[in-house]
């Protein structure tokens, strides 16, 4: 294997495909990047086992890149990497020497690396289904922003550490929760879905996928199978497993009625509870207490050690109803930071159920915080 190729595209497909290498695995190999060289095409592929991404590099004219002999090796992802990001040439050489050795080179640089052999490298199909589902890049960036904060860090309960996307006809609803909160994101399909699918993404691997998609109006394809899932778009798949398991009905969570709801600017609310917040601590898990006196909303928290804080600012209410309820400060804050509205609606449904946040400039969101009881 032999080529010249222009920095800028091979750093940016190393640096897609790079997100798939695992420092901790237990198989050598899978610390290495594939690379396999036909003509005009240069493929890179890298898998943990628990995601798999490929990208392909097309030379659209020789000023891509050259190649002067076809073939296939693993090179040690880390080290890839490292050089070519460093390397402040315009055109990198690679090289394989002796079936193993790897040399690149460019005018004033050499290194030698020692290579893998492909026919050590897993079988990585990257199938596609012939049923697939479509989505904008937007829409899924929308998504994990707005739902992936509220899954669930505890292994134990497995299911709860993914995002769950349900699919029938053009609606794709997708639910995270952790059991103390409830994130709700719902987005209408350009067409709707052949096949209904109900099924838990793990959220590290779709922030990941998120972390490399390009243009918001690029199209995806989602190809959805019993145990994984393919991203698709342009030049790039990215695979992942799903998380086996039945997701909780969420719809059971969220209140079908409030008696009160409390109309108020986004950000003026999220600046005072992140200062009413600063006097409380972990431990007392940042409980913030929230009461309604008329048109004004009154935070307080304190804290034995530290001290206590009060602040107030005004409101708009439905109707005459007052409430005094307490909540965790991080939680709430995290819920009003996945809005993009310049106003939030906090439908109360009594002191121990429930909080509601939604937007009547967004009504595709929907977020939920549990209450705490201080007494």
């Amino acid at each position: 294997m032999k080529l010249t190729i222009k920095k800028e595209l091979l750093l940016d497909a190393l640096n897609k495909v790079s997100k798939a290498i695992s420092t901790k695995n237990l198989i050598p190999v899978l610390a290495g990047i594939k690379f396999e060289l036909k003509k005009k095409r240069l493929t890179l592929t890298a898998s943990d086992n628990d995601i798999t991404i490929q990208t392909i590099i097309e030379s659209k004219s020789d000023d891509d890149f050259t190649v002067e002999n076809e073939g296939s090796i693993i090179i040690q992802g880390k080290y890839i990497l490292d050089i070519v990001r460093k390397l402040p040439d315009k055109y990198i050489n690679i090289e394989v020497i002796d079936e193993l050795k790897i040399l690149i080179y460019t005018e004033n640089s050499e290194f030698n690396l020692n290579g893998i052999s492909e026919s050590e490298y897993p079988n990585i199909g990257l199938e596609e289904s012939k049923k697939k589902v479509n989505i904008k890049a937007g829409a899924l960036k929308s998504i994990v922003n707005q739902t992936a904060f509220a899954t669930s860090n505890e292994e134990s309960k497995p299911v709860l550490t993914g995002i769950n996307f349900n699919i029938v006809g053009d609606i794709l609803e997708c639910n995270s929760t952790d059991s103390y909160r409830l994130a709700r994101k719902i987005v209408k399909l350009d067409r709707p879905s052949e096949e209904n699918y109900n099924i838990v993404i793990p959220s590290h691997n779709i922030i990941e996928f998120s972390r490399i998609l390009g243009d918001d109006d690029e199209d995806i394809e989602l190809h959805i199978f019993n145990n994984k899932i393919l991203f698709k778009t342009g030049n790039l798949k990215f695979e992942s497993r799903l998380i086996n398991g039945t997701y909780p009905n969420t719809s059971n969570l969220l209140p079908d009625d409030s008696f009160l709801i409390v109309t108020t600017s986004l950000n003026a609310f999220y600046d005072v509870i992140d200062r009413v917040s600063i006097l409380t601590s972990d431990k007392e898990k940042n409980i913030v207490t929230l009461e309604t006196s008329g048109n004004m909303l009154i935070l307080r928290s304190s804290s034995v050690e530290i001290g206590r804080v009060e602040e107030k600012m005004p409101i708009t209410k439905n109707n005459n109803e007052d409430i005094k309820i307490s909540f965790s400060a991080k939680y709430m804050m995290e819920a009003l930071k996945s809005f993009s509205t310049e106003t939030v609606d906090i439908h109360f449904v009594g002191e121990v159920k429930p909080i509601l946040i939604k937007s009547s400039e967004d009504e595709s969101l929907t977020q939920l915080v549990l209450p705490i009881r201080t007494y």
